[in-house]
Formats: structure tokens, C-alpha cells, sequence
């Protein structure tokens, strides 16, 4: 996961009544509201997926992106946990990477009979040792390839099939437009931009200009993404781009209730912000599932996540040592309790 924000954030003033839709189709599967918890690496497993959910306001949820190969080795253990999800977490979108089509077909028809609502090919990821293996944004060069795995995925399931890419490989291989056609034309149901290319990785501005020129060009649904970090800039990305339904990562981590206040501004014009009990109880919930769930690496997603959900908490730098220095799930636990206890304890001047 990488840090939360490279650049500052630019102040967004969205047009009057601009809100983020209702509602949208991807085929047969309805997502209300518009709003995707993106797919991201070490962050949206089951616990996360389930914690968002159960905050409110988010349509779509998404997995981690999960290797195409592995998935198809039986003793890929890690892979299948990716795949694994609640009854109370549809609809959901299993992300896929990979480079060989017949491979990418059968990891997709995999999915589909483990009961995914939507199955999603990720051609975003910059990471360089995905990128090296052909996979993420390393295929956004080889448009005969993809096109190829579009048609195989498309002919092996049944369920939505969409695509989340960025723009191209960098400011001089902008092919955002023609992969948003070559999708359409193979019948996928949706196409998600980050408006980012491989080479920005998670720095700079991401161009929502992209966007628009993409929603310009296809009929199906297009998801915005990039740079969303308060429902102003949901709004507003809306209102500049045309787009159907927006996506959010990061700002997820930090700000878990922001889909829930994407919905609330969207019906008022306003919308809440959580208070310390708000954070206390939030905290608490996530560790909880986590030691209930009995996942690998609970504290070191505990320690990584408590990072973000202090984001603004006043003396959340003595929460984070406390937490760093805990040793177990419980101790953990104890540290959090102590914290608030504290902070909810301190006369008001």
C-alpha cells in the first residue's frame, strides 16, 4: 500500500446539485449507489470489504488483485484467500491480473463459479514486479494481447466482465479512448480509469479530462477514478466528466465513512463528520473482525492501519507508538481502549 497522498489536495467546489448517481447498471447487476471501494493490494480483503459495507454508502466492493495463476494452483493458498468472501458482501467484483488469455479465461470462469457477482481485469497496477511478468499496466503496450484476453474472459462467464486501466504507459502513450472502444467492442459491461499513467504511478494530479474523453467515446458505464478524497471531489468529478460511477482507495483507508458521506451530500448538501467516539468505535470494530476472522498477519494490519484511521485524531502519534509496541492482537486492543478512555475524558476548555 503505498503512502496516502503525494500531492496536497486542491480545493474542489462542485457545480450546484452535482451528485454522484443513484444508482448504475454493469449488465444485469445493479450498483446503488455508484460508488467502487477500489481493489488494492494488502487493503481489501474480506475484513475490509465487510467493514466498509457495514459503514454504509458503498455499491460495489472489490478484492484484492489476485494473479490469474494462482488461482488456478491448487495449493496457491494465498490466491484462494483473496477469493474468499461473506454472503453479506454482494455484489462483488473478483480483480484478476495476468498475460496468457486462455489462463486470464479460466481463472475468470473460476470466479464466476465461486459465486462472484462480477469479475474484473486489472491493467493498472504499477507495480514493477507486476509489470515485469507482462501484468497490470505492463500490458497497456501490447493492445492485440488485451484485446485477445477481452474476448477469451468474455467467451468463459456469464457474470459482468469489466476492466479498470490507466491511461497508458506515460504522457507520450496516452491510449485511454482506444482501449475504452476495444472493450466495448469485446462486451464488457464497464470500463474503470485511473486517471493516471503507469509512469505517475500515485504522484501528480490525475486528469479526469481522461475520463470525460473516455465517457465521450462508449456507450457503456465509466468509472472515474483518482484524486477523490472528500464527496466534493465525487460531485464534482460527476460534473466534469459525465461519468456513470466513481471509485475510491486511498481515501477509503484513511476515511472509512466516506462512501456513506458521498451518500449523505448527495441527498442534503451536507454531510457529518465523525466524532471521537465515531473513530473509537470504528477502530475497535475493524481490530475486532480482524482477531475474529483469525487472519494471517492480524497485528501487522492492525499497526498498518492505525496509521490511517488516526489520520486527524488529536494525539494519534501516542496511539500509533502504543500500538507499534503492543505485541499481540489484545495488547493492541488495550491500547486503543486506553487512548480514547483519555481523549473522551479531558474537560472541554
Amino acid at each position: 500500500m503505498h503512502k496516502l497522498w503525494d500531492t496536497p489536495a486542491p480545493a474542489v467546489s462542485p457545480p450546484a446539485g452535482a451528485a454522484v448517481p443513484a444508482a448504475v447498471r454493469f449488465g444485469a447487476v445493479e450498483i446503488a449507489p455508484a460508488t467502487v471501494l477500489a481493489p488494492m493490494a494488502g487493503v481489501t480483503d474480506t475484513v475490509f470489504r465487510r467493514f466498509i459495507r457495514n459503514l454504509g454508502g458503498c455499491g460495489l466492493i472489490m478484492t484484492e488483485f489476485t494473479s490469474a495463476d494462482g488461482v488456478l494452483r491448487a495449493k496457491d493458498k494465498k490466491a484462494a484467500r483473496y477469493l474468499h468472501f461473506y454472503p453479506d458482501e454482494h455484489p462483488i467484483s473478483a480483480q484478476l491480473f495476468g498475460s496468457d488469455p486462455q489462463v486470464m479465461a479460466d481463472a475468470a470462469r473460476l470466479v464466476e463459479d465461486l459465486g462472484f457477482d462480477l469479475v474484473d481485469l486489472n491493467l493498472g497496477c504499477p507495480a514493477k514486479k507486476v509489470v515485469k511478468c507482462n501484468g497490470g499496466s505492463g500490458l497497456l503496450r501490447d493492445l492485440p494481447r488485451i484485446r485477445e484476453i477481452f474476448e477469451r474472459m468474455r467467451a468463459a462467464v456469464h457474470i459482468p466482465f469489466t476492466v479498470k486501466f490507466r491511461a497508458g504507459w506515460d504522457e507520450n502513450e496516452i491510449i485511454c479512448v482506444e482501449l475504452a472502444r476495444m472493450a466495448e467492442e469485446c462486451g464488457l459491461q464497464a470500463v474503470a480509469l485511473h486517471a493516471r499513467t503507469r509512469q505517475q504511478g500515485y504522484s501528480g494530479e490525475a486528469r479526469w479530462e481522461w475520463i470525460a474523453a473516455i465517457k465521450n467515446a462508449v456507450r457503456i458505464p465509466v468509472i472515474g477514478n483518482g484524486d477523490i478524497r472528500t464527496p466534493e471531489d465525487a460531485a464534482a468529478m460527476f460534473a466534469a466528466t459525465g461519468c456513470d460511477a466513481v471509485m475510491i482507495g486511498r481515501s477509503a483507508a484513511s476515511n472509512p465513512w466516506i462512501f456513506r458521506q458521498i451518500a449523505e451530500f448527495g441527498a442534503t448538501g451536507r454531510y457529518r463528520q465523525p466524532a471521537e467516539a465515531d473513530r473509537y468505535h470504528m477502530i475497535r470494530t475493524y481490530f475486532e473482525m480482524l482477531i475474529a476472522e483469525e487472519m494471517p498477519g492480524a497485528e501487522g494490519k492492525m499497526k498498518q492501519f492505525v496509521s490511517w484511521f488516526t489520520h486527524g485524531v488529536p494525539g494519534g502519534s501516542n496511539l500509533r507508538k502504543a500500538v507499534y509496541e503492543s505485541k499481540t492482537g489484545p495488547q493492541i486492543l488495550a491500547q486503543v481502549e486506553s487512548f480514547f478512555e483519555s481523549l473522551t475524558s479531558q474537560p472541554v476548555e
